[in-house]
């Protein structure tokens, strides 16, 4: 194994570290007097900080050189979509008791339950396709399609800033480092100037 595998590994084990903390806890019923919340609120703000690293990858590669990076892209991108399904999971299983019934009432009559599932439904298809052969598959219409990650980046941020109500500190440090990154990413790249040939 090479050193920058090993190190990749390292690095989602890292990531994988708070949902292990999160069962631990809920086993040894640590998490306080509230555990549902807890696991709500860190399975969502994980899968936020998991996508948006997953969005960083490309302004890093393209500002600064970093490709090596490349195969971050994909692991962040994993990452946020185990976040985002443990995070709806809490929720159905803890807080509707798995009524489907129940689950679309909310989805229709909370707008940020609205916007939370858009986002889940956006990723949902993006770690399906993430492999190699979806990616051959699907050519061209793969880059397209992997746009999704950005609008779910954008629902996910409202969706946060809507259930965070009066403590928007947070919401709004991920509303500006999606911006910035969004922003990045419209910039145009400086062509590299051609090397002069010697006389």
């Amino acid at each position: 194994m090479t050193s920058r595998a090993t190190l990749h590994r390292v690095v989602v084990a890292v990531l994988l570290l708070p949902l292990a903390g999160l069962v631990w806890g809920a086993l040894q019923d640590s998490l306080g007097a509230n555990p549902v919340e807890v696991m709500t609120h860190e399975t969502g703000e994980w899968a936020l900080r998991c996508l948006l690293l997953c969005l960083a990858v490309t302004p890093a590669r393209r500002w600064l050189g970093w490709s090596s990076l490349a195969p971050y892209r994909r692991s962040f991108g994993l990452l946020a979509s185990t976040y985002a399904v443990c995070h709806f999971l809490v929720f159905l299983v803890f807080d509707l008791a798995l009524d489907p019934a129940f689950l679309a009432e909310e989805i229709l009559e909370r707008p940020y339950i609205t916007l939370g599932f858009a986002a889940l439904l956006c990723l949902l298809p993006l770690a399906v396709t993430s492999t190699r052969g979806w990616q051959r598959r699907l050519g061209r219409r793969w880059i397209r399609l992997h746009r999704l990650a950005y609008l779910a980046g954008g629902l996910a941020v409202l969706h946060f800033l809507w259930l965070a109500k009066a403590d928007l500190a947070a919401p709004l440090a991920h509303a500006a480092v999606l911006g910035l990154l969004f922003g990045l990413r419209r910039l145009p790249q400086r062509r590299k100037m051609p090397a002069k040939a010697s006389t």
